[in-house]
Parts: C-alpha cells; sequence; structure tokens
C-alpha cells in the first residue's frame, strides 16, 4: 500500500528560526514539539538524520541529538530500526493538534463561581455537616489525616530530598542582607498572589526548565504545594461534586477536596498513568487531580498518549486538571518531562509546584500557575485565608534565584538523589520471600517495591521499625473500600535522597540482618 501524501510528505525546516545567544537544542526541541502538536508534522513523518539537519540549521550535531532525546523520552518521537525517526502516532481520543490554539485561553467561561466562599469549616455556631458533604466526612472520621513524620531524616523517608546539602551559608548571607537594609515598601502589606520579582523569575525558570510559556501574571506564591492543593479544592469543588483522583495516590490531596465537601473517585492508576477511560465513566466529574511527572506513590511516568486523551477529557467535560509537580526536577536521563501545563491549550490546567523538594521541607514555599481567568478569584481567596506570604522567605528566594544559586543547586541536588538511589539499588537484600524485584527508576525521589500479600507487608515494616529504619507500606495509598484485593495493594515505599550514602548503606545492613531473620 503506497503511503499516504502525509506520510511521505518530507520533513523541511524551513521557518525553524533559532536565537544563537539562547540554548541551541531547547530552542530546536520547542519548535519541533510545537509543530507535533499544531499538526505541521503529522504522525509518521520522518525526521532527517541528526548530522542532516544540524548541517541545514548550521548548528552543532550534539545539539540536534538533545532535542532529539528529550522528544524520544517524552513519546514525541520513535526511532525505527535500521529506517530512522518517525513523528510517533498520536493517540486518536486526544484532542485534534490543528484544533489546539497555540496561546492559554483568557476568556474562556468556568462554569464555575468565582467570587470568594462563604462556607468555611469549623466556624463557631456552624455545623460541619453544613460545611462537608456527608460522604466526605464519613471518609474523613474513617481514615484520619497522618501527617509528615517530624524530626531528623532516616533512611528511608519518603518525600524528603538531600537538604543536607542545601547551601545554608549563602541563604544566610542573603537573608541578612535583606534585614539589613530592608526596603520599606516590602514591610508593608503586599500582593497577596505573592512578591511581583519571585513571581516573574519563577516565570522565567519554568519556561527555560519545563518548557512552559507562562508570564508572571499567571503564577500565585502559595505556603506549599498543599496549600496550592486546598485552594483549588475550595475554588474549584462545591459540596457533593465528584473528584477524580488517582488510586493509590496522595492521600493529603484526597483530604483536601474532601473536606471542600467532595465525593472522592479513586481511579486507577496503569503503566501509563491515571486510566483515562475510568476516568471519564465517573459521572458528572469535572476535577482531576494528578502526579503525571512521577506517580505518587507507584513512580509511573504518564506517556504522552494518557497527557493527550486526559487533557482531551478535560476539553470534552469543560473540567480542570490539578497537575502536581512535587519532584519533576528529578529525572535521571536528559532533561525533566515537560508537564501536563506545557501542552495545553485550553486553559484547563493548574499547576501546582514547590521548592520544597529542591530546598527544604520547612521553606513552606510554593506556588500556582494558574489559567489566566482563575488568577484573581485564586489571590481574593489566599487573602483571605494568610493575607499573603511571608516577605522576607519570597524576597531571599528570588534573589537565590536571579544570582544563579538556585540552578546550581538543583544540578547538586539531582546528582545526589542519582547517587543515593543508587547506592540503594545497589545494596538492597536480594532474595526477601514475598518481596518483588526493584523497579527501574527514572525519576522522582522514591521507588515501591511490590509485596505479595498484605500481611507480609506489615510484617516486614514493623521489623524496619525495630532497627530504626522509616519505610511506607503501599496499602496506606489507597482509598478505603478500594475495590481491589487488600492483597494486591500491598507494597514498600522507599523514599532514597534523605540520608547520605553512608547512612543508606547501615540501614540496608540492619535491614538484611532483620528481615532474614
Amino acid at each position: 500500500m503506497p503511503d499516504s501524501p502525509a506520510l511521505s510528505m518530507p520533513f523541511n525546516p524551513a521557518g525553524i528560526e533559532l536565537d544563537r545567544r539562547q540554548g541551541l537544542s531547547r530552542q530546536l526541541y520547542q519548535a519541533l514539539r510545537l509543530r507535533v502538536l499544531d499538526g505541521r508534522l503529522a504522525s509518521g513523518t520522518r525526521l532527517p538524520a541528526s548530522r542532516d539537519l544540524a548541517t541545514a540549521l548550521a548548528i552543532s550535531r550534539n545539539s540536534v541529538v538533545r532535542a532529539y532525546d528529550q522528544l524520544y523520552a517524552e513519546g514525541f518521537i520513535e526511532g525505527r530500526v535500521g529506517d530512522g525517526t518517525y513523528v510517533a502516532q498520536l493517540p486518536l481520543s486526544a484532542p485534534s493538534a490543528k484544533k489546539l490554539s497555540t496561546k492559554v485561553s483568557t476568556g474562556f467561561s468556568t462554569g464555575l463561581p468565582t467570587a470568594l466562599s462563604t462556607i468555611l469549616p469549623n466556624l463557631p455556631g456552624v455545623s460541619s455537616s453544613k460545611v462537608i458533604h456527608s460522604g466526605a466526612a464519613q471518609r474523613l472520621e474513617n481514615n484520619h489525616l497522618s501527617l509528615p513524620p517530624s524530626g531528623p531524616p532516616k533512611a528511608f523517608r519518603v518525600g524528603v530530598p538531600a537538604f543536607d546539602l542545601f547551601p545554608f551559608e549563602v541563604w544566610a548571607k542573603l537573608n541578612a542582607a535583606f534585614w539589613r537594609k530592608p526596603d520599606l515598601q516590602q514591610l508593608c502589606y503586599g500582593d497577596p498572589a505573592g512578591d511581583a520579582r519571585l513571581r516573574g523569575l519563577i516565570a522565567a525558570y519554568l519556561r527555560s526548565s519545563r518548557g512552559m510559556q507562562c508570564s508572571a501574571e499567571q503564577i500565585v506564591i502559595t505556603s506549599g504545594a498543599q496549600q496550592g492543593i486546598s485552594l483549588c479544592a475550595q475554588l474549584l469543588v462545591e459540596p457533593g461534586d465528584a473528584v477524580g483522583i488517582e488510586n493509590p495516590g496522595y492521600r493529603a490531596a484526597g483530604h483536601a477536596f474532601a473536606v471542600a465537601g467532595a465525593r472522592l473517585h479513586g481511579v486507577p492508576v496503569d503503566a501509563e498513568g491515571i486510566d483515562c477511560a475510568a476516568l471519564a465513566q465517573v459521572g458528572d466529574c469535572r476535577v482531576a487531580y494528578v502526579t503525571p511527572s512521577h506517580q505518587y506513590p507507584t513512580g509511573v511516568v504518564m506517556s504522552l498518549a494518557r497527557r493527550l486523551e486526559l487533557l482531551a477529557w478535560a476539553e470534552r467535560n469543560q473540567g480542570w486538571i490539578i497537575e502536581d509537580d512535587y519532584d519533576g526536577e528529578y529525572r535521571y536521563s536528559g532533561a525533566p518531562l515537560a508537564p501536563l501545563a506545557a501542552l495545553d491549550r485550553q486553559g484547563r490546567v493548574l499547576y501546582v509546584g514547590t521548592f520544597g523538594k529542591v530546598a527544604f521541607p520547612a521553606l513552606r514555599l510554593g506556588y500556582l500557575v494558574l489559567p489566566t481567568g482563575l488568577v484573581e478569584a485564586f489571590a481574593r481567596r489566599r487573602a483571605v485565608d494568610v493575607r499573603h506570604s511571608e516577605v522576607s522567605t519570597q524576597a531571599v528566594m528570588a534573589e537565590f534565584m536571579a544570582t544563579g544559586h538556585f540552578q546550581r543547586h538543583i544540578r547538586r541536588m539531582r546528582r545526589a538523589a542519582l547517587s543515593r538511589r543508587n547506592t540503594l539499588m545497589a545494596g538492597w537484600p536480594g532474595n526477601i520471600p514475598g518481596v518483588g524485584s526493584l523497579p527501574s527508576v527514572t525519576a522522582g525521589l522514591h521507588m515501591t517495591v511490590a509485596v505479595d500479600s498484605l500481611a507480609r507487608e506489615q510484617q516486614l515494616l514493623e521489623q524496619a521499625a525495630s532497627v530504626d529504619v522509616e519505610i511506607n507500606g503501599l496499602s496506606s495509598y489507597w482509598l478505603p473500600g478500594s475495590s481491589s484485593s487488600p492483597d494486591w495493594r500491598a507494597g514498600l515505599v522507599l523514599g532514597f535522597a534523605a540520608v547520605p550514602e553512608n547512612a543508606i548503606n547501615a540501614a540496608l545492613l540492619r535491614l538484611n540482618r532483620v528481615w532474614r531473620t
């Protein structure tokens, strides 16, 4: 059968303009990705060999190879053995690339109230039954929120970066400089959306490192990612609304939606991420919470096909996707994957970011990247809750970023996490009864190991605690009443970045001893 005209049409690099003062590989990657998304590069189109494209664009071959590598990693292109490189087949269920605008929508109707809610939990004289939907209240009553452990980090605490490597001396100098001669204007009440300079620097960082076309005006500073999720729950959910959350997933996010009165629907996660077919079966659901860069806790990286399918779901249902990119900076082959928000052309994704996973958790500094039409409502709601974030922390972080310390620190943290991951994998006790093999880990700060039964999981956790090793059970991440077999839900969730290599090796020796007895 002859090739279709679209497939036989050669790729023409004309029109790709690169600024030689900027990163060439990043620009080329973005240009090719945009052409795939808007239909100028159809599925099945053969791309030039890296050497030929480099010659055509008058750039180094290494720049083309790096751009191709990132497109491979994100699923936009694929290699065919002995036949070259082709644009990957995008799912038919994804929104048509030609229908997608290349700009974030600013005039869409939310279909949801943008006025601040006057229903606040735990107000004197207000019955909780009027605030929290009965189903959500039952979930909260049956399943108390577990707070993160405090105290010095242990192996293998989940959700903690290598903050022993944070440049505290640099931070102290910047902090002292701020307070030595503060700008009196900064000591007055500030913008509820956050410090303008910090918002601008965050937007610039996301544009350069994550491929997000966002502006400072779309960003609202928060007290960590959890407050960002809670704001989404407060403003996008009315009592009784259905919300789809990953199952297993980040339980604190589920609690935030439950407090807002949502009916939680656990949506299964498979090897490609959240099951969009199952999500589509949830009636009247218009809000979904996901962790696509590194699913929490399974570690799955959402495929490009699944990302486009999820965006199509949001467009079809005029819904919202809350993307929690809690540890997206940590990828161990190639650059970090572009988030969902970078693929969104309809203004349906609310992006949650945090500094806690690259600095230290006690910093309590995060941010939201919002569709333009939602920024004012979120800023007003935040003004009611806390007025604005603490000023000096924002100012010091802005200076930390502006002077290049932030990017250098991210590179240092990525190298440290990779080294600590390798130490864990090299020393992991093998052939422990009931424990599966270690997975391959290409991203994030934790891994999940299968265990053959819930009883065995609990036994392993108790034995680990007896030798001062901290491990989470996968069973604790499932919603109550999940349909999956209890034994199928068992596993060990291991953070590998919290402590240095010598502490990891010592913990592994203790585990090996106690688990074999």
